[in-house]
């Protein structure tokens, strides 16, 4: 049997912390997506290295990860992914768009993304999953074994505002209108970070607190919810594996 590969799109460059730690984002994505027997490749997009578009057909999927930019920048790179992720859609390659991921992925296929209406959501968030989908078989399969209501680790200012036709919003929290959307079985949007550990986000929290992007009480507020609550991982992965391996 001829092994899966997968590429990540890796818009983030890698924190001292996770470096340190996990050895970069990729070891965290791998380990909590990735199977045995199957080649995983890095391409750090935000660094401007990028697969060749001539080896884009030997893979079974992509992910594209968070960042801290803006999915609706106009940085190179971003037109470069946006281009990349046009024709990966063209070609009916499955991909599974992460944070910044799930926005950009959402621009790319003509949906619109911007600053979220009420602000930052750091923490754990409580989100509803879509019951009855039309065409996310994916999500059908699993059917039971996923509840209504997941929690998962959010870090973001930006959101989706409107998915791109042909899409479905597959959950929905109080704070965002678009938590999770999907084309079908073959692109997936997730507005949280079902790869993070609390302890990555916890680090995450400290650095945004030092460079003024957040105020020490809402930094407080955030890692309180973090220490009485904890984020469904293993339901985010199994989606999340069912959905590239499907």
């Amino acid at each position: 049997m001829e092994e899966k590969r997968y590429a990540l799109l890796l818009a983030a460059r890698d924190s001292d912390y996770v470096k340190k730690v996990y050895g970069g984002y990729f070891n965290v994505f791998v380990a909590a997506f990735g199977e045995e027997g199957e080649r995983w490749d890095l391409f750090r997009v935000v660094e401007g290295e990028f697969p060749d578009m001539n080896e884009l057909k030997k893979y079974d999927g992509f992910v594209v990860s968070g960042s801290p930019f803006n999915a609706y920048g106009n940085d190179y790179w971003i037109l470069k992914l946006c281009f990349l992720l046009q024709t990966l859609d063209s070609m009916e390659k499955k991909v599974l768009g992460i944070c910044f991921g799930h926005q950009v992925l959402c621009k790319a296929l003509g949906g619109k993304v911007g600053k979220a209406y009420t602000g930052w959501d750091i923490g754990l968030r409580r989100v509803r999953m879509v019951r009855d989908l039309r065409s996310c078989s994916f999500m059908e399969e699993l059917g039971d074994e996923i509840p209504q209501f997941l929690s998962i680790i959010e870090c973001h200012q930006d959101e989706v505002w409107e998915v791109p036709s042909g899409a479905e919003v597959i959950a929905f929290s109080d704070k965002t209108g678009v938590e999770m959307f999907a084309i079908g079985d073959r692109i997936l949007g997730i507005q949280g970070h079902p790869e993070y550990t609390k302890d990555i986000l916890y680090n995450l929290i400290d650095r945004l607190l030092n460079n003024n992007c957040i105020q020490s009480d809402y930094a407080d507020k955030a890692k309180l919810g973090l220490e009485i609550a904890e984020p469904d991982r293993k339901c985010w992965e199994k989606i999340c594996r069912n959905f590239l391996k499907g």
